[in-house]
């Protein structure tokens, strides 16, 4: 029977997939299905679900900095977002549909909220989450987060543990958690760790009567200035890939909507523009540039799963009709498969619109969202992670001026603190292309890892008139066609050149050593 929920999932995820979608709109669509034909989640799907989520939560949490959380444009615009839409939503279904203020309230909340689980996940796959952009979704997500726990609390009529106040043990107990990830070493010891630590967070922020989704986002946040943090969410990544499908099953087999249910989600969805343009003004009023708000408010624009899990806690102490809680499962999926393709083109989207959006940009702008100038420069590379790191010390070993480019703020800490010379540009900033003198460089080197994301920087450096040598890296060898088809000049791929440049690497060493051995009997 379980070979049943599998095969649906991935015939509907590779049919999603082939469509232009992420994957899991098709998983939604194989909930839905295996719900219509009759059949009930096998027993483990919500433990595994719930687990996917924890995982996914606790990667996030290692990329995020709790000090970008108690900024002004984060909390500000999550909470005078929340209020509006919260309130937008309560008048159009006591007017619209009938209903009393009480139901109407609590649907709207749930409707305020935007999908942790799909924003994180989205960004992650385009390699945005420590972008500008995607650590101020982030952050208003987590904002939401605390609210909805709130909301939670009050529709249980529960509060928090007294020994909630034991989680203040967590700061001190932080440098037993590094030590751990020190001793883990690799492999399989530190994929249990990542569990063990995620599944932790998750149930003992539970048992406290606090959110377990909040619980593993927190202890990953503890992490995210370990050495190995990076590694660790790296070796969970297939996991919670595996896992999350089972939530997204799930939420399609909650329910068959009805006719009700469908007016309410289509009404909704005709909403989420206005809800992402509410998230654009917002930011903007904080001073942030128009692109960082338009990427910031597409991303936000979907209805979020912890919406359903309130409204389910207030339908079981008899709050809300239970008609209500399908009727926002319909919307919620309908929402991601809405918001998928939207952010898959977001940056296109921004370009478009970008004559008309940024009109409305404040003259004095926040001090993490200004351009950049990089100097002189005769390489130029973006992404300085592993590969960019590499590429950027051989060039300079060779007597060549080199600039990096990253966009994760605590990235171009570490390299600056290690000499290196690198500043804080996004690839996808289309503005920032058209602000940078291009003609002084002899090469551009990209080394960031999404597909989507190349393409869109080689349109944008060659649309700016650069003519040198464009190279890019590429993970698989279908994506190398579409590289050079695009304007590059040049890709490498990570793992059919890795054996030849370790050859090389050999080979020089071994020179170097015959030619120590010999240079003795060249002075006789």
């Amino acid at each position: 029977m379980v070979g049943v929920y599998i095969a649906c999932a991935f015939v509907l995820g590779l049919g999603a997939r082939a469509l232009g979608m992420p994957p899991l709109v098709g998983f939604l669509a194989a909930g839905f299905a295996l719900d219509a034909a009759g059949l009930d989640a096998p027993g483990g799907l919500e433990d595994i679900a719930h687990a996917g989520v924890l995982l996914m939560l606790f990667t996030v949490g290692m990329k995020v900095r709790l000090r970008n959380i108690v900024r002004a444009e984060v909390w500000g615009t999550a909470l005078l977002h929340l209020a509006a839409s919260t309130a937008l939503f309560a008048i159009l279904i006591v007017y619209g549909l009938g209903t009393g203020w009480a139901v109407a309230l609590l649907v709207a909340c749930a409707l305020g909220f935007s999908s942790t689980v799909v924003v994180a996940k989205s960004l992650d796959e385009k390699g945005e989450l420590r972008a500008f952009h995607g650590r101020v979704a982030i952050g208003i997500l987590i904002v939401q987060d605390l609210v909805a726990i709130a909301v939670l609390g009050l529709s249980q009529g529960a509060a928090p543990s007294p020994w909630a106040v034991a989680l203040l043990a967590l700061l001190p107990a932080r440098r037993l958690v590094h030590r751990l990830l020190d001793v883990a070493g690799h492999g399989e010891i530190l994929l249990l760790l990542g569990i063990g630590l995620a599944l932790a967070g998750g149930y003992g922020f539970e048992a406290l009567g606090l959110s377990g989704e909040l619980g593993a986002l927190v202890l990953g946040a503890l992490l995210a200035d370990h050495p190995k943090a990076q590694e660790l969410a790296d070796t969970l990544w297939g996991l919670k890939e595996a896992f999350l499908v089972g939530f997204f099953l799930l939420i399609g087999m909650s329910g068959l909507p009805g006719h009700e249910a469908f007016v309410l989600a289509l009404v909704a969805l005709a909403l989420l523009p206005l809800k992402g343009a509410l998230f654009y003004g917002l930011l903007v009023g904080f001073k942030l540039r128009a692109r960082s708000g338009v990427l910031a408010g597409l991303a936000l624009a979907n209805y979020s799963e912890f919406g359903l899990i309130v409204a389910q806690a207030a339908a079981a102490r008899g709050l809300l009709p239970e008609s209500w809680v399908v009727a926002l499962a319909i919307t919620v999926a309908l929402s991601f498969a809405v918001s998928a393709p939207l952010n898959r083109a977001s940056h296109a989207i921004y370009t478009r619109l970008s004559p008309i959006v940024a009109r409305f940009e404040r003259h004095q702008r926040h001090p993490d969202d200004e351009p950049i100038s990089i100097g002189a420069a005769d390489v130029m590379i973006f992404g300085m992670g592993r590969v960019g790191r590499g590429a950027y010390e051989r060039l300079k070993a060779r007597g060549m001026r080199v600039v990096g480019l990253d966009s994760d703020p605590g990235e171009v800490e570490r390299h600056l603190a290690a000499g290196r010379r690198v500043v804080y540009g996004d690839a996808e900033d289309a503005d920032l292309w058209h602000r940078l003198r291009l003609d002084g460089l002899s090469a551009i080197l990209l080394a960031v890892p999404d597909l989507e994301a190349k393409r869109f920087a080689i349109h944008e450096i060659r649309r700016a008139g650069y003519r040198g040598l464009l190279s890019a890296t590429n993970v698989y060898p279908e994506e190398a066609g579409e590289l050079l088809d695009c304007g590059c000049t040049d890709t490498y791929n990570y793992y059919e050149q890795a054996g030849a440049g370790f050859a090389e690497e050999a080979w020089t060493a071994l020179r170097e050593r015959d030619g120590k051995a010999e240079s003795p009997e060249r002075e006789v």
